[in-house]
């Protein structure tokens, strides 16, 4: 993990978090030693009952503490064309209220960060993978220079994530949970402010979508109690990744690694605006990598859903071998078990590896979801201008 460049503490981040307000709730427990390859410390893992979590989450309304997401607070009159610059998002003409994901490439274009932005109240707000905090802020500091822009630590707010697919297909079917959450537009990432500080942000999954809320502190554990009270059923983070893995949904450092690219990850184009690359933008690093896989080729790697043998308590761990015959074609990222779909997990394989052919998961059996395969018949701009210069 880096350090900030800077003496100055107001620049560190990722200092290790309060608990949240899930670990006071009776039957909380701990997400346990390895469970992910980011740290899930000091948020419940559930309560309990993780399958009745996950249905109340994917058919109801549940609420879940992510308050060990740091956050960072980015004013100043350039930090929109300043962060364009550094990014794969576009962001110049980002409106007050609007926001995405975004990714921080080296200069190979592959991911060494991924966090989500909102710009609400003259500034931007970024919250990343526990984990991340520390190499983010130091990234965005030391590129800095000149621009007016003043990234800095937001320890003192933190992140509540309410799921539901009823709530946000028809708010009007929950007035109860409306008149406490004022439930922003159904365009993706747009943000209301919030009574007392922060804002809620609508989020495009996992399901048919969340509502992510960014509050100070302080008023974390009222917020808690107000959703709860509203008929919110306290969820732990088995229940969200449960529906981030369903989603096909990867988590930095989790479900990538060292060599992961844009396109492997899903992370790049998509239904709900796109994603976090744009592209129809340049002058970012790693942008060539992003432009010639587009246009010329096809990723190296493909994210897909592994069913998983549930016969025994075995699972494997994230960054175990995908094998084939004995021959490593992946790795294994995020494992979970669902409530309905049983023991899976998200794997990066290889592109050419069928939907069809016999997998070992770490040791135990897999298969790939045929409807997680991604098809992409289009025909590739660069490669058509290739083809008609060769008279094809």
């Amino acid at each position: 993990m880096v350090s900030a460049s800077r003496d100055d503490t107001s620049h560190q981040v990722n200092t290790p978090a309060p608990a949240g307000p899930s670990m006071s709730v009776s039957g909380a427990v701990p997400a346990p030693p390895g469970a992910g390859v980011v740290s899930d410390d000091g948020v419940a893992w559930h309560f309990g009952d993780p399958f009745g979590e996950q249905r109340a989450a994917a058919r109801g309304i549940a609420v879940v503490d992510r308050s060990h997401r740091p956050v960072i607070r980015l004013p100043g009159p350039e930090r929109l064309t300043w962060l364009h610059s550094l990014t794969s998002q576009h962001l110049e003409s980002l409106s007050p209220g609007d926001g995405a994901e975004d990714l921080v490439l080296d200069i190979a274009g592959r991911i060494q960060e991924h966090f989500v932005l909102t710009d609400m109240d003259d500034a931007l707000w970024l919250d990343t993978e526990p984990g991340h905090g520390h190499s983010l802020l130091h990234y965005l500091t030391s590129m800095v220079f000149w621009a007016k822009a003043e990234p800095q630590a937001a320890d003192d707010h933190a992140v509540l994530t309410v799921l539901g697919d009823g709530l946000l297909a028809d708010a009007r079917q929950h007035p109860e949970f409306a008149a406490v959450v004022p439930v922003p537009d159904h365009q993706p990432y747009s943000s209301s402010p919030l009574p007392g500080g922060g804002f809620v942000r609508r989020m495009p999954w996992p399901g048919r979508g969340a509502l992510d809320l960014v509050v100070p502190r302080t008023e974390l554990a009222g917020w808690w109690e107000r959703l709860t009270e509203a008929g919110a059923r306290p969820a732990g983070t088995w229940a969200y990744e449960a529906l981030r893995v369903e989603s096909l949904r990867p988590r930095l450092s989790v479900d990538t690694d060292d060599r992961a690219i844009p396109h492997e990850v899903r992370w790049i184009g998509g239904p709900d605006a796109a994603g976090a690359v744009h592209l129809d933008k340049g002058c970012y690093r790693g942008q060539e990598t992003v432009a010639r896989v587009h246009n010329l080729g096809r990723p190296p790697r493909n994210l897909v859903l592994l069913h998983l043998d549930g016969s025994d308590d075995q699972r494997p761990a994230p960054g175990d071998a995908v094998t084939a015959d004995g021959r490593t074609v992946g790795r294994v990222g995020t494992v979970i078990d669902h409530f309905e779909l049983g023991p899976v997990a998200l794997a990066l394989v290889k592109r050419s590896v069928s939907p069809e052919t016999a997998l070992t998961a770490g040791g135990l059996a897999a298969s790939i979801d045929p409807d997680s395969v991604p098809h992409d018949d289009r025909v590739q701009a660069g490669r058509a201008a290739i083809d008609r210069l060769r008279g094809r």
